[in-house]
């Protein structure tokens, strides 16, 4: 990690506003478009809403009130998917890690629902302007090139998307930039920053043990290691004694048959899951490149990263994108695409504005980049339009861009994906290579 020379301060408080600004706006313009088209909000999002209301007018976790008073429908629908087990007490604890409950509280108490999609717009805000910070001052990304990549990163799906959903994702992503902004210099604000991942989720822990084995690594702390192990009872301790197993999974209604480890799939395939390793990336509906094409700029960038030994950035990036491919039950679930790649996606950015570093990839990533821009746009113009959902024929957008490139990726859904799958596959093994070698251009 490289901390270089501070940019003159104005210039650097300018550019953190713009980001900030353009994030929030990207943001807040996603929260009139409904999530299904009988729901603001839908999936696990009243699940966080109703936990964080319980919190708020009750200090518990349980809500069972909440589910029978039907407090849930102005903003849910008529009728949530069943995911709380009824336990012995009669008592219901959604199946969901509580920190995201706990920041929305609050909010949900003083405006309900649009106040905490809100506060979600402002923790992308905070996101955006982190990142720059850490491009600059961490990385020595040039400050005109960081403030034009976090600004088309935040005004792009999926981070646009997840600035206003009610997921614990963007809240992740943050703590994950924390960690890494925070690392060799103020070491129990990165200690901090990294036990909040699985208290926000517990499929984030791969991302948090990569980024404490880096910190351990750098720092060579004898007080970290038992730090981490201390939190690491304190989360098991909680989850044993609130939900009644290792996770949050163990009070989960579709659990009680296989299992809290059910949630990784009940038969796992793991060598069909390697497709994913492609897949994420560029699946024609759930791949990332298909909504923003400026993330295949993430193949070069990790090799360029590799080559240079920038293990802060690549080691959770890996940890995040692997938990992706071979934990998560399905790469195409009842969400917005790119779900499980949010809380290292900001890392990934950062890796792609280091390797920024010639015109042509400037010029290049610019041109990816507006054409991701347009196409959350015409997302946002088609789902206050009614058009579209989140998580409901959103691939059925007008956006040109988007009908362009998904020309030419391929549909894992369908059984004729295998030559576009290949085709993809040597190109990135092929800019891989070619950016392990140094270049003297």
């Amino acid at each position: 990690m490289t901390t270089v020379k501070a940019p003159p301060a104005a210039g650097l408080r300018s550019a953190t506003a713009v980001v900030t600004l353009v994030a929030i706006a990207a943001a807040a313009l996603g929260i009139g478009v409904r999530s299904t088209f009988g729901a603001h909000v839908a999936v696990d999002e009243p699940q966080y809403l109703l936990t964080a209301l319980s919190l708020a007018e009750d200090l518990s976790l349980d809500i069972s009130d909440e589910l029978a008073e039907r407090r849930y429908v102005p903003w849910g629908g008529e009728e949530l998917p069943v995911q709380t087990e009824i336990l012995a007490d009669g008592s219901q604890i959604s199946p969901h890690d509580p920190l995201l409950p706990i920041i929305l509280a609050l909010p949900m108490r003083l405006g309900g629902w649009v106040a905490a999609k809100a506060t979600m717009a402002l923790l992308a805000g905070a996101l955006a302007a982190l990142t720059l910070w850490t491009a600059v001052r961490r990385f020595a990304v040039p400050p005109k090139i960081a403030t034009a990549g976090v600004a088309v990163a935040a005004a792009g799906a999926p981070l646009a998307v997840y600035g206003q959903q009610i997921y614990p994702e963007l809240p992740a992503a943050l703590a994950t930039v924390a960690a890494v902004a925070f690392l060799g210099r103020r070491p129990w604000w990165f200690a901090w920053a990294v036990v909040a991942l699985p208290w926000l989720s517990v499929k984030y822990v791969p991302v948090a043990a990569a980024l404490a084995a880096v910190g351990l690594w750098r720092t060579r702390s004898r007080s970290l290691p038992v730090f981490f192990a201390a939190m690491g009872v304190v989360y098991l301790v909680v989850h044993r004694w609130i939900w009644g197993g290792w996770t949050v999974y163990a009070t989960g209604d579709h659990f009680q048959g296989s299992g809290e480890w059910g949630v990784m799939g009940f038969a796992p395939d793991y060598a069909g899951r390697a497709l994913r390793l492609t897949g994420l990336m560029v699946d024609q509906g759930y791949g990332l490149a298909a909504w923003q094409p400026a993330w295949l700029l993430l193949v070069p960038a990790a090799a360029m990263a590799l080559r240079d030994r920038r293990p802060e950035l690549l080691a959770p990036v890996a940890a995040g994108w692997l938990t992706a491919v071979f934990v998560a039950v399905t790469m195409h679930g009842f969400w917005w695409p790119g779900r499980q790649l949010v809380v290292v996606l900001p890392l990934a950015l950062i890796l792609i504005l280091c390797w920024l570093d010639r015109t042509w990839k400037q010029v290049a990533a610019a041109a990816l980049g507006l054409a991701g821009v347009v196409t959350y746009a015409w997302l946002a113009a088609d789902g206050l339009a009614g058009r579209i959902t989140w998580v409901a024929r959103f691939q059925e957008v007008a956006s040109p861009a988007y009908q362009a490139v998904k020309g030419v990726l391929p549909d894992y859904r369908r059984p004729g994906f295998w030559p576009l799958h290949v085709a993809w596959l040597a190109v990135f093994v092929l800019l891989f290579l070619l950016n392990l070698r140094k270049s003297h251009a």
